[in-house]
């Protein structure tokens, strides 16, 4: 007898085999800065005190369930045919106790998310994290990247880069790393080298991915408060626009010359949400595949408010300066869609 797996989506009871499930034809990823996920209690080991009761920002538990059902919203309106994102890859989350309650009591809880996620020295305790379906990925192992320290460039650690792996429905194996690169504090001129040290961890453990694989299927997805014309993307990872000859073992840049933005500065858009992929998914000789055009930045309305210092509209955040609105994210989210046959 079938084993009979149910999904409530957005208001729809989905009803199918487990074989039914695996039978689908798109494996969609989501890249999503969530802006300050914390709960409420106090982590004497972070400073995390401005998003505690009592903190500056008036934190509370209410304000921390809105948060996560806010951020379960954006996953549920990610979703394609029915089908949530298959993995979710989010940035600026303090714990699992987040995850826990995204996951299991936020209107995801019907869906069967799991997670692995990072626990860096990030000195206000935010990580970065990896949801996924483990009937559409079924997770092998997982790692944290810990990045060197050097005072030369930087006064403080940064975050750790996830490196998740697992398999797809064909038996092919995808390794996904998410990124929360350095903040650009103190201006890019200051802040750029601490990045391109990072990148440079990132780009080693890439290419031990890439000589051990006999098709390395990599995806690497984030925050890389970087652009992509920027020396990160041009001289470290080398990870450009595709275009002409693919190779399979290159890095690409699907969000390389977009327009439009998924993050706002003083009126001017512009990408620090990233989507990169190995030249597998892009030179059609191989299982699993994507384009160009399968990559995205998500501009649903109710992400959207007014600006009203500068014109046009800006992502609806948490915040505005201290003062609580309660929206989504000073980012907007990004997905990719695999196609699998």
């Amino acid at each position: 007898m079938n084993l009979i797996h149910y999904r409530i989506l957005i208001g729809f009871v989905v009803c199918c085999t487990f074989a039914e499930c695996a039978a689908q034809q798109t494996f969609r990823v989501l890249e999503y800065n969530v802006e300050n996920l914390f709960d409420c209690r106090h982590d004497s080991l972070k400073h995390d005190e401005e998003y505690l009761p009592g903190g500056i920002r008036g934190w509370s538990y209410r304000k921390f369930q809105h948060k996560v059902s806010a951020v379960a919203k954006v996953i549920l309106a990610s979703s394609v045919k029915l089908q949530v994102p298959d993995v979710v890859g989010l940035c600026e989350v303090e714990n699992e106790y987040c995850l826990e309650n995204l996951v299991k009591y936020s209107p995801l809880r019907e869906v069967g998310y799991r997670y692995v996620m990072t626990d860096s020295p990030d000195e206000r305790g935010i990580d970065v994290a990896l949801l996924y379906q483990p009937y559409t990925f079924r997770l092998i192992d997982s790692e944290s990247i810990r990045i060197p320290f050097c005072p030369e460039i930087s006064t403080r650690p940064t975050r750790d880069i996830l490196h998740v792996v697992g398999r797809v429905v064909t038996s092919d194996t995808i390794d996904f790393f998410v990124c929360h690169m350095p903040s650009r504090s103190g201006g890019k001129k200051k802040s750029e080298p601490y990045r391109l040290h990072t990148a440079a961890r990132l780009k080693l453990a890439v290419d031990s991915v890439m000589a051990i694989r006999q098709t390395p299927y990599v995806v690497i997805l984030g925050d890389f408060n970087d652009y992509p014309s920027d020396k990160v993307f041009s001289e470290v990872l080398q990870a450009v626009r595709p275009a002409g000859t693919i190779n399979s073992t290159s890095l690409y840049n699907l969000m390389d010359g977009r327009e439009g933005g998924t993050y706002r500065y003083r009126g001017e858009w512009g990408i620090l949400d990233q989507l990169i992929v190995s030249g597998t998914f892009l030179d059609g000789t191989h299982t699993l595949s994507t384009s160009y055009s399968n990559a995205q930045i998500l501009n649903y309305p109710f992400l959207f408010q007014t600006d009203e210092t500068y014109g046009g509209k800006k992502p609806f955040r948490t915040y505005h300066g201290m003062k609580y609105q309660g929206g989504f994210s000073d980012h907007l989210p990004v997905s990719l869609d695999i196609m699998i046959p």
